[in-house]
């Protein structure tokens, strides 16, 4: 019965693969004819051509934008290029200490260590020798924060430590109260700084090795800042005017950013003195908070300008702005020397009481890649130079120093930056 089983099942297989092969007449599909096969071509070269075009219009935009942005600069809100005056964050520091370290501090070659802490203890009315006072858990630190505009008291800021001994870590310790003040006036106290410190990593090590992450003697106390006092902040100066400042010089931004007030604000008397101020005449001083607010919100065009940022260290470009290339001949080659160094044992005769004596032996090959040669068009922009570069194939060192020398044979219309 098992044996009749499986015969049926394949019969039934078999009838199943006939039954797909079969037309709706019964018998096996015919062969495409000419004419389908010409039809079938036909769609096939009609839905390519579709997808070229496609594809085509997507890069006929995408040049477009690109050529936009490069004259016209991009749409931005005055808030991201620029700021009022008077409204800014001021620097305040000060020198203090952190205790608690676990054997990480400052060591007596940091005699100013035992000091402070000294004189800290005397606050407290202990009095305390400094030359016999000796503490591995102690680090003298500069106490550094941002006060930002318009601060109230009682607000809380984030403070940076810094340790100025040779202490090896800031883990696990804690600021004590130290008041920042600002450079020109130490006496005026705008805030006191105290808390736990976070290094944000760790320095472990023993038997000769060890194992750091970050920087352990530099850390941070969030929201470790307590404002005691404000700055006296003007933003409305004489005339009932006040003025906007561009992060980065540009005539054109700033000529865009005037006639883009002037739309928005007609009864409003606004100039541009130079590429990085806008000086706006108020009618009331108490205005000044909303048209602040409604100007900075206002989008204009910023110009990007014509430059190209090399950072030899890292092996970094950035290329931005309107930037054009005169007629060119590209030419690049490498030349790659390598040397393969070989050791060959020698062994002695049987008891020909030789040494066993090993030589390295040294083979030098030098190859010369043939030279990429590429013929730059007048006129070519940021994209025909990306292009160029993805076609020859090369490196970031060798973007760099083709780069540097279009920049001098004056062909690159940019100015080159150098880090």
């Amino acid at each position: 019965m098992k044996h009749a089983f499986i015969g049926f099942m394949a019969v039934g297989l078999f009838a199943s693969a006939m039954a797909q092969t079969n037309t709706t007449g019964g018998g096996i599909a015919d062969p495409p004819t000419p004419a389908q096969i010409a039809a079938q071509k036909k769609a096939d070269d009609e839905a390519a051509r579709k997808a070229r075009e496609a594809q085509d219009e997507i890069d006929r935009k995408r040049t477009q934008s690109i050529r936009e942005a490069e004259s016209n600069g991009i749409p931005v809100e005055i808030a991201a290029i620029g700021g009022f005056r008077g409204a800014r964050s001021n620097t305040i520091l000060g020198y203090g200490l952190v205790v608690g370290l676990n054997g990480t501090g400052d060591s007596k070659q940091i005699p100013a260590t035992s000091v402070a802490m000294s004189n800290a203890l005397s606050r407290w009315g202990t009095m305390v020798d400094p030359t016999k006072f000796n503490a591995k858990n102690i680090a003298i630190v500069a106490v550094t924060a941002e006060l930002p505009a318009f601060a109230a008291p009682g607000r809380k800021i984030d403070i940076t430590v810094q340790s100025l001994g040779d202490a090896k870590s800031l883990e696990g310790g804690i600021l004590l109260p130290t008041p920042l003040g600002t450079m020109y006036d130490s006496t005026v106290s705008y805030a006191i700084a105290t808390g736990a410190v976070s290094i944000g990593g760790f320095n472990a090590g023993g038997a000769g090795s060890s194992v750091r992450q970050n920087h352990p003697t530099v850390g941070r106390v969030p929201n470790g800042g307590d404002i005691q006092k404000g700055v006296d902040t003007q933003f409305v100066f004489g005339g009932n005017v006040i003025y906007l400042d561009l992060d980065q010089p540009d005539f054109t931004t700033a000529q865009r950013v005037r006639d883009a007030i002037s739309r928005s604000f007609p009864s409003l008397g606004v100039t541009a003195i130079d590429a990085v101020t806008i000086a706006i005449k108020l009618q009331s001083e108490g205005d000044a908070v909303d048209v602040i607010s409604q100007i900075q919100k206002l989008e204009v065009f910023a110009n990007t300008e014509p430059t190209v940022v090399i950072n030899e260290r890292t092996g970094t470009i950035v290329v931005g702005g309107n930037v054009r290339l005169g007629p060119a001949l590209i030419a690049h080659g490498s030349l790659r020397v390598t040397i393969d160094s070989e050791f060959v044992t020698s062994q002695p005769l049987p008891f020909s009481q030789g040494q066993t004596t090993v030589t390295q032996v040294s083979t030098t090959n030098a190859n010369e890649n043939p030279p990429q040669v590429v013929v730059v068009a007048p006129n070519a922009t940021l994209d025909d130079l990306a292009k160029i570069f993805q076609a020859m194939d090369v490196s970031a060192r060798d973007i760099i120093a083709i780069i540097q020398a279009l920049s001098q044979q004056g062909a690159l219309k940019a100015r080159v930056r150098i880090q």
